[in-house]
């Protein structure tokens, strides 16, 4: 819902990520605290942060493979590995990070490519096994390789992120470099729903029989769902291996591929702001019961332990009354919440 007054003269202009000066204005404040955020929070809530984007880069690329296509991923954290190891290998030939990234996500993309081909003629339960089974093979290739390729068991390090010359090993620039990389793929997923071939997810998504009967080609329609979406994968991977300065396949796992699904479920599967919202949520929630349970245990309570434990726990368990309250997620919530501020006093219907 819009504000009285405005419209729309060509289909450019109502497609825009920010369609009124009131948002545009609300962007420019929200940019300011990102901006300056560094400069009052310390080194901890910093690498919270760039480790929160780096994680919206992830699920950015499940809101175009789910939420979007509608084709059920539960491989992410399997992709976003692939395209750790690749920075971290490309990094060693002392190629600089502009070329390392790019080149992590092509990489990543092509590699789901070689899932993406049997899923596509699968659906439900069936597809889900199928991703599953990327998810598992993961590891085992990645410890099958000779270890002088990608490490082995070891795993191996990452050359230190540098741009032109400049270091950007120090938390508030590597918070800088994710937090302009995780804007730029905003802007390219906000874009990308409005585009035909985001129109042509949609449609194969609702109905992929009535999206073919249109002339849609659904098979290849699915199979770029999933490589464009392991390109955002690509990307956080890439990142991911220049945050940790050491890769391993165990870093890389299905329980983080299920949190990043459950991030998406929670905020939202079919809007942007509903990744966004997601991953803040969780993030904030995870981090806000670890700094519970150490200071529980700093003081010497029992309690500390059994909250570490049960962290998981209420992290599912929120997933849990997202899909039973609202399954629609956060950002359904946030719009029916923007809709009644707007045409308050007057009654919703």
């Amino acid at each position: 819902m819009l504000p009285t007054g405005i419209h729309f003269q060509s289909y450019a202009a109502e497609t825009r990520v920010l369609k009124t000066r009131r948002s545009q204005a609300w962007a420019m404040i929200l940019a300011v605290t990102l901006l300056g955020a560094p400069v009052f929070a310390g080194a901890y809530l910093t690498g919270i942060a760039t480790e929160m984007f780096i994680t919206l880069m992830a699920v950015y690329g499940l809101y175009v493979t789910v939420g979007m296509a509608g084709q059920i991923n539960i491989a992410q954290s399997a992709f976003v590995g692939v395209g750790a190891f690749t920075a971290a290998k490309l990094s060693t030939w002392g190629l600089p990070v502009l070329l390392v990234i790019p080149l992590a996500a092509l990489v990543t993309g092509f590699a789901s490519i070689l899932f993406a081909l049997p899923a596509a003629r699968v659906k439900g339960l069936y597809l889900a096994l199928t991703t599953l089974a990327a998810q598992a093979m993961f590891p085992i290739i990645i410890y099958a390789l000779p270890a002088d390729w990608v490490g082995g068991l070891a795993g191996m390090p990452v050359e230190p992120l540098s741009l032109f010359g400049f270091d950007l090993g120090s938390p508030a620039r590597l918070y800088y470099f994710t937090l302009a990389i995780v804007a730029i793929l905003t802007v390219s997923v906000c874009r990308l729903q409005h585009s035909r071939f985001g129109r042509a997810m949609v449609a194969v998504r609702d109905n992929d029989v009535a999206a073919e009967v249109m002339g849609i080609p659904v098979l290849r329609v699915k199979v770029m769902a999933f490589f464009v979406g392991s390109l955002f994968a690509g990307i956080a991977g890439a990142c991911m291996a220049y945050f940790l300065q050491f890769v391993t396949a165990s870093s890389f796992t299905l329980f983080a591929s299920v949190w990043y699904l459950g991030m998406l479920i929670v905020g939202g599967l079919h809007s942007p702001l509903g990744a966004i919202l997601g991953v803040v949520f969780i993030t904030v929630l995870q981090e806000s019961l670890h700094k519970v349970a150490n200071t529980l245990m700093q003081a010497g309570a029992a309690g500390g332990g059994v909250l570490f434990a049960l962290t998981s726990i209420i992290l599912g368990g929120c997933i849990l009354l997202a899909l039973i309250f609202e399954p629609r997620g956060l950002a359904h919530r946030w719009a029916v919440l923007r809709s009644a501020f707007q045409i308050w006093p007057f009654p919703r219907n």
